[in-house]
């Protein structure tokens, strides 16, 4: 049995684990979790882990691959993590092993569809998957992921992307308001995916709406399926979910990932969600046959790159 060092370095959270693998499937024996802003620095945030209880030191696994929210170059560093007060490169830390890489966090979501992280996903809209076709992965946290699987060369291949950057489409003259108000909100260039279906996302749509200006935490304990709020943030979540789903084709099927939809289902599952989703004038009859699951698993991160690394070590 080998062992793989396996990491989901987000805005928020620094999750480990240790996985030990026959090359086949994959097996935890151990996880933790450290704050992201409690080290000032990526091999401070090492020093951490080695210095916990967590039962792995360097040296004691053949593989480490780490998962950080942020754009991966040459698998080895990732200068800047948007939502976190530094950056990575993996050759300031002795692991004990030379294979050891970095790839992004939500191609590490992706690769977690293949493995028992998914096992316990929701239904949001039932159907089978087509096999080995593109799957699509989307999720809203502090930031908001994009990722797709694909199969080529007898294997599964993540696709990296940092789409939650990009701008975000409005619709009407009200969402053109808001649009204004959370660029000026914000601070940003223009809307992104990461300033409207996030936590972020959040707050700002709840203060333009109702004029409070609260932490998401706190507006989450407070809306209910009819709040105008909950219906605005449905409709937008469906929005980037279905632009995602054209654009990767994902007849594969579509994963609804990250802590938002996990601590909050309603967003997925209200009308607005999944009337935005069909929302088509070309690919409505796609839309209406792609199978659509929440994964509220907040280890398959976790999965992911454990399940990358076992493809590493020849899986």
């Amino acid at each position: 049995m080998a062992r793989i060092l396996a990491s989901d370095i987000g805005g928020t959270n620094s999750r480990f684990a240790l996985f030990e693998t026959d090359g086949k499937t994959l097996e935890m024996v151990d996880s933790i979790w450290l704050e992201t802003h409690g080290a000032p620095t990526f091999p401070e945030l090492m020093e951490q882990l080695w210095d916990s209880d967590f039962s792995a030191s360097p040296g004691d696994f053949a593989a480490a691959v780490l998962a950080p929210a942020g754009a991966v170059y040459g698998g080895v560093t990732c200068p800047n993590l948007p939502n976190a007060p530094w950056g990575i490169d993996v050759r300031e830390v002795d692991f004990g092993t030379k294979t050891v890489c970095l790839i992004n966090d939500f191609s590490a979501q992706a690769y977690a569809c293949r493995t028992s992280a998914v096992v316990g996903a929701r239904d949001i809209q039932p159907g089978e998957g087509v096999d080995r076709d593109p799957i699509g992965v989307i999720g809203a946290g502090t930031g908001l992921g994009y990722s797709a699987l694909i199969w080529a060369e007898s294997r599964w291949t993540a696709l990296p992307s940092e789409g939650g950057h990009m701008s975000f489409p409005f619709i009407g003259k009200e969402e053109a308001e808001y649009a204004e108000f959370n660029r000026r909100e914000s601070g940003r260039n223009w809307p992104e995916g990461d300033s409207v279906v996030t936590g972020l996302g959040l707050r700002l749509v709840h203060k333009f709406l109702t004029g409070e200006d609260l932490a998401p935490k706190e507006i989450s304990a407070k809306l209910t399926p009819d709040s105008e709020t909950a219906r605005w943030y449905a409709r937008f979540y469906g929005r980037a979910c279905r632009n995602w789903a054209i654009g990767v084709m994902a007849r594969g099927g579509f994963y609804i990932a990250g802590g938002i939809a996990a601590k909050n289902p309603m967003f997925v599952e209200i009308p607005e969600f999944m009337a935005e989703f069909h929302n088509s004038h070309v690919y409505q009859d796609f839309l209406n046959s792609v199978p659509v699951r929440l994964n509220t698993n907040q280890e398959s991160g976790l999965y992911g790159a454990g399940f990358y690394g076992m493809q590493l070590l020849g899986g």
